[in-house]
């Protein structure tokens, strides 16, 4: 559906005051939740609020989590990006609309994202998540990849000076005098490590990094894509590439009012 790589927990899930959240999502490091309502034909007020409804009811139920709510159907229409505009970016929502194409005896299903999430967040708010250190990451992850970690970062020294890492508890940030500045942040795993480039959604930019065989994915709740490295080698045989991204993030992010 063009949200990422997510991970499907249940479907028809039974809700507590009546009705049935379709689909509900995970991401791969479990820290979101995507409550999915699917519907037929055109938005209406009642699969809005039904829509809304679920998405409260689980972010209430299950708050360590961060919760966006997701409406599919065949036609967003004006009434509901008017009522949408109504919350001003206080309900985290994303609408797709979906068509059915036939190809011989094959249908392909079309998503196109009419409303991406909007928050109202800046990076730094994420800081209010546990500060942690390096010893913590080596832990989490292993040695070896936090040293790519550090090669990465080092190689970008021409884009990222008077930059330094920062440890979070979900990810590895960069500061700037003490104040997050993330238009780049690592997320290690075992045996490898998601680099992770703010910028905006591009069909050019994803057919680029696909061309080039690098296993990326475009995470709309993050505005970023997330590229995985295996190791340093990887980094250098697409060095080209990826220092072009990280210089254009560096270059509207510090062009925005974001913090």
């Amino acid at each position: 559906m063009g949200l990422g790589d997510l991970i499907p927990i249940q479907r028809e899930k039974i809700q507590p005051a009546g009705g049935r959240l379709d689909i509900l999502l995970s991401d791969p490091d479990g820290l979101a939740r995507y409550e999915v309502e699917i519907q037929l034909g055109a938005t209406d007020p009642s699969h809005i609020i039904r829509t809304i409804e679920y998405w409260d009811t689980e972010k209430k139920r299950y708050p360590k989590y961060d919760h966006c709510a997701v409406i599919v159907a065949e036609e967003i229409t004006g009434r509901f990006m008017n009522v949408i505009s109504l919350f001003n970016g206080t309900i985290p929502l994303i609408a797709l609309q979906m068509s059915a194409v036939k190809h011989g005896d094959d249908v392909e299903l079309i998503f196109t994202k009419v409303l991406d999430r909007v928050s109202l967040a800046d990076d730094g708010e994420d800081e209010a998540a546990e500060v942690t250190d390096r010893n913590y990451w080596e832990k989490r992850s292993t040695n070896a990849i936090m040293k790519t970690v550090d090669k990465v970062f080092a190689d970008l020294a021409e884009l990222t000076s008077g930059y330094e890492l920062k440890y979070n508890k979900f990810y590895v940030g960069i500061s700037r005098d003490g104040v997050a500045k993330n238009f780049i942040s690592f997320k290690p795993k075992k045996s490898f490590v998601y680099f992770c480039i703010k910028a905006a959604e591009s069909e050019a930019r994803v057919k680029e990094l696909d061309d080039a065989g690098l296993d990326a994915s475009y995470v709309s709740r993050n505005r970023q894509y997330e590229i995985r490295l295996d190791n340093f080698g990887k980094y250098e045989k697409h060095k080209d590439l990826l220092l072009s991204m990280v210089s254009e993030a560096k270059k509207k992010y510090e062009g925005s009012d974001d913090e």
